[in-house]
């Protein structure tokens, strides 16, 4: 999720292949429950990228009617800080699309993440509804998925506090993401919140009984800290002990597991190819906002980063850039890298830069056409998150009830 969940693909049932893989690999839990679903993303070729249960209960059915199967658990989420970017979009969201047709997906806002680091308050607000109102722009169907504001159920936060108890200092402070921002912000102004926000991001994903995580490069790592905990929480508190305090007994979360994209979790900056695009980056020049004009895509693309090589190539160490240009195209224009592969091979970068722009202003206008509609109408923005907050928390209170009820809390 951006720095938050993100939140990377499963079938209903088993019948989809399942291939567990070093990929993702920070430590041997995650290792081994990494999943890999190439078949369900044609938009990214033969193979294709911010959470998840109180466990569902099967309805009864009729005598002789087959049962219903259960869908599986997807919960992701991007910050509201800054504009969505393409990275966002093709990282993460374009492919909640495809994952609300199979499984029970909750997509939401992490507001709570996005003051982990100075930022205006003024505009926190503004930037929940607008990314709320591009997720809707971008396809997401409030008929299949719930759509909610982080902060508008309460037992993110509440879990937290729980979760926090349980996570040793020690597990906070080797994350990676905690170490490069306390750095680059200085001792002085790094609050506490930079610190234990996987924590948070723990919360957000057990809350819901995740089954499935989707997970770029950057959140690999609290993937691994959300299911060690998971684990711990288990052992702690959960099976005869939680039995014992009045419970059903078992475990009290689910362990979620990787959802892996072979690719296109990971788009670049377009002034230097081995950074990843990003909200937090200095210039503008470095990324395409979703709701960038016509004018600005051409501007950016004409004056992004290149090479002196001749022709156009894939997977070249050398070639940061043209390869990172070339899988934005593959994306946008939903082709497979064989076929971008054959276009352009002997292009040059002036013409390739066109195809790419007009690439990229096709496919970004019509989610800027349905924005503005939805912007329009704040009442219905409004209703579809509060209809959405309202099925998450019925999903979430269960989850908190157990673990008060586990944690020996007087009940309400």
């Amino acid at each position: 999720m951006g720095r938050a969940l993100l939140s990377q693909f499963l079938s209903l049932s088993n019948a989809s292949p399942r291939l567990s893989t070093s990929i993702i690999s920070t430590g041997r839990n995650l290792k081994r429950s990494a999943t890999v679903v190439p078949s369900l993303f044609p938009l990214f070729g033969a193979a294709d990228f911010r959470c998840n249960c109180t466990a569902s209960v099967p309805v009864a059915e009729a005598p002789g009617v087959s049962p219903t199967p259960i869908k599986k658990r997807v919960v992701s989420g991007v910050q509201p800080t800054g504009s969505v970017h393409l990275g966002n979009y093709l990282g993460a969201i374009k492919n909640w699309i495809f994952l609300q047709d199979i499984y029970d997906t909750l997509f939401f806002i992490v507001d709570l993440h996005a003051i982990t680091l100075p930022y205006e308050a003024p505009e926190l607000s503004k930037a929940t509804r607008s990314t709320a109102a591009l997720y809707l722009a971008c396809g997401i169907d409030p008929s299949k998925a719930s759509i909610f504001v982080q902060s508008h159920v309460r037992a993110h936060v509440e879990l937290m506090w729980l979760l926090s108890s349980a996570t040793p200092i020690g597990w906070l402070n080797r994350m990676i993401q905690f170490k490069e921002k306390s750095r680059k912000a200085g001792d002085e102004n790094v609050g506490v919140a930079l610190l234990t926000y996987p924590v948070l991001m723990a919360s957000d994903i057990l809350l819901y009984q995740t089954d499935l995580v989707p997970v770029g490069e950057d959140q690999k790592q609290h993937l691994e800290l959300t299911r060690e905990l998971a684990e711990r929480v288990n052992y702690l508190y959960g099976g005869r002990k939680w039995k014992k305090m009045g419970g059903r007994g078992g475990a009290l979360f689910k362990v979620p597991e990787a959802l892996i994209p072979p690719t296109g979790a990971r788009v670049m900056s377009l002034t230097d190819g081995l950074s990843k695009m990003s909200k937090s980056a200095p210039s503008d020049q470095s990324r395409i906002n979703l709701l960038d004009p016509k004018d600005v895509i051409v501007n950016k693309i004409k004056r992004c980063k290149t090479d002196s090589f001749s022709g156009m190539e894939f997977d070249n160490p050398e070639r940061p850039e043209c390869n990172n240009l070339l899988s934005i195209y593959q994306l946008v224009t939903s082709r497979t890298k064989e076929e971008v592969e054959s276009e352009c091979r002997d292009m040059n970068w002036g013409t390739f830069k066109t195809n790419l722009t007009d690439a990229l202003v096709d496919h970004l206008h019509p989610i800027q056409v349905r924005y503005s509609e939805i912007t329009s109408d704040p009442a219905y923005l409004e209703q579809i998150l509060s209809e959405g907050a309202r099925k998450a928390a019925e999903i979430a209170d269960t989850t908190l009830n157990n673990i008060y009820q586990a944690m020996g809390f007087l009940r309400r």
